[in-house]
């Protein structure tokens, strides 16, 4: 399924439908001057990665498969650990070190929100070495 960025146009779409149907380790959907949709698929056994967003807030929910969330203060500290499933949501403060990955047995279905946008207009990461590639190349 080939997907676009709709932002900042208005857009309505059935959210549930469009992460699952996703097979990109990211996609965004929607970016707008202060907020950002984008939809995640994690293989088996995969993860987002550990990561820490300055100045942004994050909202992840599972629309299928299961995961773990770890999330701390320090990198090296992720006292915050839950096991979740579909229908569940996360909520990554700003300066929070958190990662997802995925502890099912079929791929992990995400979408996340980011306040404000975190990704350039029109990002498609096919894979995650895709993802953190262009993620090295802005530093």
């Amino acid at each position: 399924m080939a997907l676009t960025d709709h932002g900042p146009k208005p857009y309505v779409v059935d959210v549930e439908q469009v992460t699952t149907a996703n097979d990109t380790f990211r996609t965004a959907a929607w970016t707008g001057e202060h907020l950002q949709m984008t939809l995640m698929s994690i293989p088996v056994g995969g993860e987002i990665g550990l990561e820490l967003h300055e100045g942004t807030d994050q909202f992840l929910r599972i629309e299928a498969g299961q995961a773990r969330v770890q999330m701390g203060k320090a990198k090296d500290d992720l006292s915050y650990d839950k096991q979740v499933e579909a229908d569940w949501a996360i909520f990554v403060p700003t300066g929070w070190w958190h990662n997802v990955t995925n502890t099912g047995d079929e791929p992990l279905k995400v979408y996340s929100i980011y306040a404000p946008s975190h990704h350039p207009h029109g990002t498609v990461h096919a894979t995650k070495a895709d993802a953190e590639a262009a993620e090295a190349a802005e530093h």
